[in-house]
């Protein structure tokens, strides 16, 4: 079991979203890029990294400092939740609206009206269900 967002965790979150057809295939088709970012909300810098490139992930690991496109924030037992339990568009939008989850860089907003990068991005929740945490 890994700590979650420690370099071992977040790669197995790269060979699982590499592995998935409807994350990384889907992003793949819209030419996705992008550095993403995920911590605790009380913390000053993220946790982890995960660089994504026409969709695959091709790097994950500790935060190294490196500029984000999108930084997310949350609390670890809601990070936790959403893990166990998954999350739906209702819930995503929900926990924004709430401040549970918060986008300290990307724009939320822009996303969750595109469908094309909604569906992936919820997805990605599902899998972090499959990554044994401590």
């Amino acid at each position: 079991m890994a700590a979650l967002f420690s370099a071992e965790w977040m790669n197995a979150l790269k060979e699982a979203w590499n592995a998935d057809p409807e994350v990384r295939g889907r992003l793949e088709e819209i030419g996705f890029n992008s550095i993403i970012a995920c911590g605790f909300k009380d913390e000053d810098q993220p946790r982890g990294v995960f660089v994504v490139e026409k969709g695959a992930c091709v790097r994950a690991g500790d935060y190294d400092g490196s500029p984000a496109d999108w930084d997310m924030r949350a609390t670890p037992d809601n990070w936790a939740k959403w893990a166990q339990e998954g999350i739906g568009m209702a819930g995503l939008g929900t926990a924004f609206a709430m401040g549970k989850l918060k986008f300290m860089k990307g724009d939320f907003a822009a996303m969750i009206k595109d469908p094309r990068m909604a569906g992936p991005f919820v997805k990605s929740f599902a899998l972090m269900g499959r990554i044994a945490t401590d």
